[in-house]
């Protein structure tokens, strides 16, 4: 197969299938489906309601080894792997995160896979989809114009300005928001106040709706969301505010999951987004709940580095949703090894074997971080051309002296074919070495211990760093009844420590927090750490600028 095509015109020439030729293929039958065109369609609540008593399948979790401008392609490995188990007669099914509109105008692009090993059809997945981003952003800020609309009147719930902390959203990146005046222009315009927006991908909203088990279970945490305080330091929650019926109703159609395709028309679930370095990082429980009862493999990827979205994975949604893992990949490229061993981007097609090697610390810290979950990992290493026979013997070496086995996968190029062995090496491994799955810490460990035990477990570091202003929020939200939730880390994806250029694998740093944000409704409390921003900015030379619309009314330009 050439290796010249773009993922958009191998996605192009591709011919799918009428989506309700994969849905019959799970005994999904067409009165069930809510399509969206030919190639997509959402499941209906009755079926979704009526799977209780199917026996679940078995999960696996793709990760990898922390993300650099090399590559290391998550994504495309979770789909050639789901391609691969259907090539050697096993009913897998893939459940994905629907890209954000941010990245995919910003730096890093779509977010469906590559080569031949995606997921279809490309250009609806990377732009609007089905809508439920639109539906998660409408909701959102629903939200914060009933803040505004309920001060602008009686107040009754007295709630301070000053202490809002519920922002608005969109689905974009635009640093100019980050920090915004309000109420501008005289009294018929509200109450002047400081405020701003995140990206929709970090918005508690997703996360909710990530999380959420069914639509009461969504209502019920909608409700929960707490925006701000009164002048009498008391929470204002959103059940106050009698908007989360009204949220949930903008909410219904797109919390039914989203059934797609991949170029060799096994189905792929497509349902949520929150990032990874600011949230969560994992695809709608909806979605891995309902594809667990309808295949025997279910291949699921958490965002960026295993530091952090199979942690958050493993600590948040496994331990919400009541998930066992059976297996872990842990996907990793030569050129991603070697810029971890010190190795400029430009300088990556030479044969360095000694790079790699220094690279691999960055590699054996992710499989020691995954052991300490007690889930089996074996290791993918994502092929490129510029691989050298030397250098793959390197990291199975380095593997194999921790007792992890190591398998080189050409799905890029070979589509499913290509991970055929991995796919085996992933049976073998959840047949013969059962999970003994655990969570990194107990609730009741407190909220400064659990932040402290993932900076010195999962980071290396040797302790975190705080003023008394945050050190003070830490206290009160245990003091108001926070303390069993657990934590989830916002912090660069770059590196095990806060600092992006820190390649490699770092010990002995501190980890600064510069603040600590409720997720009341999510059930999850968010440490911002380092630099890291819930609103990113674009690059000074934007994706954007590549993606237009040609002569035949098609989509150019999506990576």
């Amino acid at each position: 197969m050439s290796n010249t095509l773009s993922d958009l015109d191998i996605a192009r020439a591709n011919k799918t299938l009428p989506i309700a030729e994969v849905a019959a293929g799970l005994g999904i039958p067409l009165k069930d489906l809510i399509p969206y065109g030919h190639d997509k369609a959402k499941i209906s609540y009755d079926f979704l309601e009526n799977l209780g008593d199917k026996p679940d399948g078995k999960l696996i979790l793709v990760t990898a080894i922390s993300p650099t401008p090399a590559g290391e392609g998550k994504t495309t490995t979770t789909v050639g792997l789901g391609d691969g188990l259907c090539k050697i007669g096993k009913k897998a099914i893939i459940c994905l995160r629907e890209p954000s509109l941010g990245p995919c105008f910003g730096m890093k692009g779509g977010a469906a896979g590559g080569g031949y090993a995606q997921v279809v059809p490309m250009t609806d997945i990377n732009l609007h989809f089905t809508g439920d981003f639109h539906a998660i952003g409408a909701a959102h800020n629903l939200l914060s114009a009933v803040i505004d609309n309920h001060i602008h009147w009686d107040n009754t719930l007295n709630i301070d300005p000053r202490r809002i902390t519920w922002k608005r959203v969109m689905d974009m990146n635009d640093r100019a928001l980050r920090e915004i005046t309000s109420g501008l222009g005289g009294p018929g315009n509200g109450i002047p106040r400081e405020a701003g927006f995140d990206i929709t991908v970090a918005s508690e909203i997703m996360a909710i709706f990530c999380l959420a088990t069914n639509l009461d279970d969504l209502r019920e945490r909608i409700g929960k969301i707490v925006i701000g305080q009164t002048r009498t330091l008391e929470p204002v929650t959103v059940e106050q505010l009698k908007v989360a019926g009204a949220m949930t109703a903008l909410l219904r159609d797109a919390f039914q999951p989203n059934l797609v395709q991949t170029l060799e028309h096994n189905p792929a679930f497509m349902h949520g987004g929150p990032f990874a370095n600011i949230a969560h990082g994992c695809n709608s429980v909806m979605a891995t709940r309902t594809a667990l009862k309808l295949a025997d493999y279910v291949i699921t990827e958490a965002g960026f580095g295993a530091d952090l979205g199979a942690e958050k994975f493993f600590d948040i949604k496994c331990r919400k949703a009541g998930l066992q893992p059976n297996a872990a990949v842990l996907v990793a490229t030569v050129k991603a090894l070697k810029m971890h061993g010190g190795v400029s981007k430009d300088n990556l097609k030479t044969e360095n074997v000694a790079a790699v090697i220094k690279g691999c610390k960055n590699l054996g810290r992710h499989i020691r971080n995954i052991g300490q979950f007690g889930v089996p990992v074996t290791v993918a290493i994502n092929h490129f051309t510029a691989d050298t026979a030397a250098e793959h013997a390197a990291i199975k070496t380095f593997c194999a002296e921790l007792g992890v086995e190591c398998t080189v996968c050409s799905h890029w190029e070979k589509g499913g074919e290509g991970a055929v062995e991995l796919a085996e090496r992933v049976v073998e491994l959840i047949n013969h070495k059962k999970s003994q799955f655990r969570t990194l810490y107990d609730d009741d460990m407190s909220l400064w211990d659990k932040t402290r035990h993932i900076a010195r477990t999962i980071y290396g570091a040797e302790d975190i760093l705080a003023d008394k202003k945050v050190r003070d929020q830490f206290a009160q939200l245990e003091a108001a009844g926070y303390g069993r939730f657990p934590v989830c880390m916002a912090k660069t994806q770059y590196s095990f420590s806060t600092d992006p250029a820190l390649l490699g694998a770092p010990s002995g740093h501190g980890v600064p927090i510069r603040e600590v944000r409720l997720s009341a409704g999510a059930e999850f409390v968010v440490v911002i750490c380092g630099e890291i921003m819930t609103m990113p900015g674009l690059p000074r030379r934007p994706s954007s600028e590549n993606i237009s619309v040609n002569q035949n009314k098609e989509i150019e330009g999506l990576f």
